[in-house]
């Protein structure tokens, strides 16, 4: 792809998307960048900035609209706009569940059924969609978060078999712990159950004690241009911790990972 790429990375209000948005920039590409709410959003340097919501219909397809009126095309999309939370599978609401596959799963859905009648017809595009390590290696207390990413490490694959006809393929991004919002604010369910209180204690306090010591989302973000710009490929992990569990869930039998997993986490 040539400078003269144009890249829309959702949710660049601040951590991983805003760091991609950047390196896309100083790439030369011209950079769209979603954020729920204009009013509010930080400028950034090279990047326009679109109002976007990806969980409502009408505000993706008016935001999708805007960029194709701007640049004429999409050539990249970055799915990177996501939600999570902490607590037990039993004490997550319906509701709560729904919010989180609203955004992470069906938000990508909105965006890249919006973007792909515009690459269909150019014939050609990337779609880069943000999964996580727990796209395939399900942590406790974050059970309905891993289940979003599983959704779309499933959605990412078939997706890409249905579109290479049309010259478009999709990739994924699989990033670990990282210096985020997304980790470090991550809510706890509303529905608390006083059993589980202990573990997920244990639970907050290790992902607190990751995040803290975890890189900042620049390496994620180069990640992501590589995945967009580069050779294809389905799966991308950053260097570092998430390489690492990629290989010990691919290599090393089920109950040494189990038991890795566990203490990781800080359970018995």
């Amino acid at each position: 792809m040539s400078v003269n790429t144009v890249v829309l990375v959702t949710g660049v209000s601040s951590g991983i998307g805003r760091a991609t948005a950047q390196k896309f920039a100083e790439q030369g590409c011209r950079v769209f960048g979603t954020v729920r709410n204009l009013s509010k959003a930080q400028p950034l340097a090279n990047v326009e900035l679109v109002e976007m919501d990806v969980s409502d219909a009408g505000s993706v397809q008016r935001g999708i609209q805007r960029v194709i009126s701007e640049a004429g095309r999409i050539d990249v999309l970055v799915n990177n706009a996501g939600v999570a939370m902490v607590g037990a599978a039993e004490e997550v609401s319906i509701s709560e569940a729904q919010w989180m596959f609203d955004t992470n799963v069906f938000g990508i859905l909105r965006t890249s059924q919006a973007v792909l009648p515009h690459m269909r017809a150019q014939g050609s595009g990337r779609i880069v969609n943000v999964s996580s390590v727990l796209g395939f290696l399900p942590a406790p207390y974050m059970g309905l978060y891993s289940a979003t990413k599983h959704a779309v490490e499933g959605m990412s694959e078939t997706l890409d078999h249905e579109v290479r006809q049309f010259g478009v393929r999709v990739s994924l991004v699989e990033p670990g712990f990282t210096k985020s919002n997304l980790d470090s604010n991550a809510p706890e369910a509303g529905n608390t159950i006083p059993a589980y209180a202990s573990d997920r204690k244990a639970v907050a306090g290790a992902v607190a004690k990751n995040v803290s010591t975890a890189p900042g989302p620049e390496s994620v973000a180069t990640t992501i241009v590589d995945a967009a710009l580069g050779a294809w490929r389905m799966r991308h992990t950053p260097k570092g911790q998430a390489s690492l569990l990629a290989k010990l869930r691919r290599f090393m039998p089920a109950g040494p990972v189990d038991q890795s997993l566990r203490k990781s986490f800080g359970l018995s």
